[in-house]
Protein backbone atom coordinates (compact mmCIF):
# COMPACT_ATOMS: atom_id res chain seq x y z
CA UNK A 1 0.00 0.00 0.00
CA UNK A 2 3.01 2.29 -0.39
CA UNK A 3 3.48 4.99 -2.90
CA UNK A 4 5.50 4.77 -5.64
CA UNK A 5 9.34 5.86 -4.65
CA UNK A 6 9.22 5.40 -1.25
CA UNK A 7 12.14 3.52 0.75
CA UNK A 8 11.10 4.23 4.48
CA UNK A 9 8.30 4.88 6.89
CA UNK A 10 7.78 6.16 9.85
CA UNK A 11 4.74 6.07 12.79
CA UNK A 12 3.02 8.20 14.66
CA UNK A 13 0.29 7.40 17.13
CA UNK A 14 -1.45 8.62 20.19
CA UNK A 15 -1.09 7.73 23.68
CA UNK A 16 -3.58 5.08 23.58
CA UNK A 17 -2.15 2.77 21.29
CA UNK A 18 0.85 1.31 21.16
CA UNK A 19 2.40 0.28 17.61
CA UNK A 20 5.06 -2.03 17.44
CA UNK A 21 7.38 -2.66 13.51
CA UNK A 22 7.57 -6.58 12.94
CA UNK A 23 10.06 -7.30 10.69
CA UNK A 24 10.21 -10.75 8.67
CA UNK A 25 13.01 -13.25 10.28
CA UNK A 26 12.91 -11.62 13.86
CA UNK A 27 10.70 -12.48 16.38
CA UNK A 28 10.63 -9.66 18.95
CA UNK A 29 9.10 -6.39 17.69
CA UNK A 30 10.50 -3.29 17.44
CA UNK A 31 8.25 -1.01 20.02
CA UNK A 32 7.84 2.65 17.92
CA UNK A 33 9.42 5.36 19.83
CA UNK A 34 9.42 8.67 19.24
CA UNK A 35 8.77 11.23 16.19
CA UNK A 36 11.41 11.22 13.96
CA UNK A 37 12.65 6.93 14.39
CA UNK A 38 12.14 5.65 10.67
CA UNK A 39 12.71 2.07 9.49
CA UNK A 40 12.85 0.71 5.55
CA UNK A 41 10.31 -0.11 3.77
CA UNK A 42 10.78 -3.86 3.15
CA UNK A 43 8.52 -6.64 2.06
CA UNK A 44 6.68 -8.48 5.10
CA UNK A 45 7.13 -5.87 7.54
CA UNK A 46 4.31 -5.73 9.47
CA UNK A 47 2.93 -3.14 11.87
CA UNK A 48 0.89 -3.81 15.04
CA UNK A 49 -1.62 -1.84 16.49
CA UNK A 50 -3.34 -2.74 20.12
CA UNK A 51 -4.83 -0.87 22.85
CA UNK A 52 -5.45 -1.12 26.56
CA UNK A 53 -8.16 0.46 27.39
CA UNK A 54 -11.33 1.42 25.71
CA UNK A 55 -12.14 4.36 24.12
CA UNK A 56 -14.20 7.22 25.41
CA UNK A 57 -15.22 8.00 21.79
CA UNK A 58 -15.94 6.76 18.16
CA UNK A 59 -12.08 7.48 16.52
CA UNK A 60 -10.41 8.86 19.58
CA UNK A 61 -7.07 7.35 18.73
CA UNK A 62 -5.00 7.45 15.53
CA UNK A 63 -1.54 6.25 14.30
CA UNK A 64 -0.60 7.83 11.00
CA UNK A 65 1.98 6.39 8.65
CA UNK A 66 4.49 8.53 6.93
CA UNK A 67 6.11 7.35 3.16
CA UNK A 68 9.56 8.38 2.65
CA UNK A 69 11.81 8.71 -0.63
CA UNK A 70 15.60 8.47 -0.76
CA UNK A 71 17.00 11.63 0.87
CA UNK A 72 14.39 11.32 3.32
CA UNK A 73 11.91 13.40 1.15
CA UNK A 74 8.24 12.93 2.34
CA UNK A 75 5.99 11.20 -0.16
CA UNK A 76 2.64 10.92 1.33
CA UNK A 77 0.51 9.77 4.66
CA UNK A 78 -1.78 7.45 5.20
CA UNK A 79 -3.77 7.06 8.38
CA UNK A 80 -6.29 5.12 10.54
CA UNK A 81 -8.99 6.29 13.41
CA UNK A 82 -9.34 3.46 16.15
CA UNK A 83 -11.72 2.68 18.51
CA UNK A 84 -11.09 0.79 21.47
CA UNK A 85 -14.31 -1.56 22.74
CA UNK A 86 -14.36 -2.81 26.04
CA UNK A 87 -15.31 -6.83 25.87
CA UNK A 88 -16.38 -8.80 29.36
CA UNK A 89 -18.14 -11.66 29.81
CA UNK A 90 -19.57 -11.23 33.33
CA UNK A 91 -21.68 -13.57 35.20
CA UNK A 92 -25.18 -14.67 37.75
CA UNK A 93 -22.07 -15.23 40.23
CA UNK A 94 -23.94 -15.47 43.11
CA UNK A 95 -27.04 -17.01 41.06
CA UNK A 96 -29.30 -14.40 42.71
CA UNK A 97 -30.43 -13.20 38.56
CA UNK A 98 -28.58 -10.31 38.86
CA UNK A 99 -25.31 -9.89 36.61
CA UNK A 100 -22.91 -8.31 38.41
CA UNK A 101 -19.87 -6.67 37.43
CA UNK A 102 -17.53 -7.08 40.44
CA UNK A 103 -19.20 -10.20 41.97
CA UNK A 104 -16.60 -11.32 44.70
CA UNK A 105 -18.15 -14.85 43.99
CA UNK A 106 -16.87 -14.82 40.12
CA UNK A 107 -13.32 -15.85 41.80
CA UNK A 108 -14.66 -19.71 43.08
CA UNK A 109 -17.22 -21.92 43.00
CA UNK A 110 -19.55 -24.07 45.21
CA UNK A 111 -22.00 -27.16 44.70
CA UNK A 112 -25.42 -26.67 45.60
CA UNK A 113 -28.49 -24.82 46.28
CA UNK A 114 -26.48 -22.17 48.60
CA UNK A 115 -23.55 -22.38 45.77
CA UNK A 116 -21.95 -19.48 43.96
CA UNK A 117 -20.14 -19.26 40.93
CA UNK A 118 -20.94 -19.26 37.17
CA UNK A 119 -22.85 -22.07 35.51
CA UNK A 120 -21.60 -22.80 32.08
CA UNK A 121 -23.33 -24.89 29.72
CA UNK A 122 -21.30 -26.25 26.41
CA UNK A 123 -23.20 -27.85 23.70
CA UNK A 124 -20.31 -29.52 22.37
CA UNK A 125 -22.70 -31.73 20.00
CA UNK A 126 -22.11 -31.55 16.25
CA UNK A 127 -24.82 -30.16 14.77
CA UNK A 128 -24.03 -29.12 11.62
CA UNK A 129 -21.62 -31.99 9.94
Amino acid sequence: AAPAGAVAFGVKHTEGVSVDVLFRGRAEPEAVAGAGARWPLDEGTVLRFSMSRASSEVNDNKVTISFYAEGGKPINQAGVFLTGVGISLDVDADRDGVVEKNSPNKASWAWGPEGHGAILLVSCDKEFP
